[in-house]
């Protein structure tokens, strides 16, 4: 059940120009899932919504939560929170949302690949090391990175815990283009150079999720996408965080579905991309 409670700042650290790294201690670790998110409140009185934040690792038994999130502007409840040192205190709400599935995924499939674009990155960290558990050595977990250039953050740690490709867009590291190019040039590759898949994992932003939900249909692989979009209440309450579905959502009577309480992972055989 998601509370509101305090949390305190045990680590924050700059990874790049407007991407930040924080760890808090709480409770909340302990039913913390891949592809989840919390909220976090500002002391700015105007604004009044926590501001979500996907998780990107949890450790239960250091009571520990970590968020890699870009600053999405000055004045913005982001840039409060980059301000935020070691020992402060401040107020979050969660575990929010729905994650992925990583039992059923295990179960169910022996190909699984990863797909992050850019601040959709850090959230697929969580999940990478969730399948490593899960699998058990049983599978090849595959994850593909995104970025616009040499600035990397991350990779080394899914380096840890499965086989990694890098794709940038001005072809600095990596295959040159998008996380898809980086597939579709290992259909031609021969022994480790090709890529196996039989489900496909992603978050990033929405051309991404589309491409990749566009693929999958073609090559007739599984695909559950995270949406990474702008919420306000992280509740669903105020109906802010919107997607289109195929099926008529129960609350609102209509094809839609509360991303931040619906998913934000889903089928993306539910979705209307």
């Amino acid at each position: 059940m998601k509370r509101k409670t305090k949390a305190k700042v045990i680590l924050q650290k700059k990874l790049q120009e407007g991407i930040y790294d924080l760890r808090l201690g709480t409770d909340l670790a302990r039913d913390a899932h891949a592809g989840q998110f919390i909220g976090i409140y500002t002391s700015d009185r105007s604004k009044l919504l926590p501001r979500p934040i996907s998780i990107c690792e949890y450790d239960r038994d250091e009571g520990m939560l970590r968020l890699v999130y870009r600053v999405t502007g000055p004045g913005t409840g982001t840039e409060e929170i980059s301000h935020l040192t070691p020992g402060d205190e401040v107020y979050i709400i969660g575990i929010l949302g729905n994650g992925y599935d990583t039992r059923m995924i295990a179960d169910n499939f022996s190909h699984p690949v990863i797909m992050g674009g850019g601040i959709g990155i850090p959230p697929m960290l969580g999940l990478a090391k969730e399948l490593d558990e899960a699998y058990q050595g049983r599978a090849q977990i595959t994850s593909i990175l995104g970025y616009r250039d040499s600035d990397l953050f991350l990779d080394k740690f899914f380096r840890d815990v499965s086989k990694v490709y890098i794709a940038t867009e001005d072809g600095s590291v990596g295959t040159k283009g998008n996380v898809l190019d980086v597939m579709r040039d290992s259909a031609s590759a021969q022994g480790e150079g090709r890529i196996e898949c039989d489900v496909i994992l992603a978050c990033g932003p929405m051309p991404m999720l589309r491409a990749i939900a566009a693929y999958a249909r073609e090559k007739g692989i599984k695909a559950y996408v995270s949406l990474e979009e702008r919420m306000a209440c992280g509740i669903g309450a105020c109906l802010g965080c919107i997607t289109r579905t195929h099926d008529i959502d129960s609350h609102t009577h209509v094809h839609n579905a509360r991303i931040c309480t619906d998913g934000p992972v889903f089928d993306a055989d539910d979705l209307v991309l």
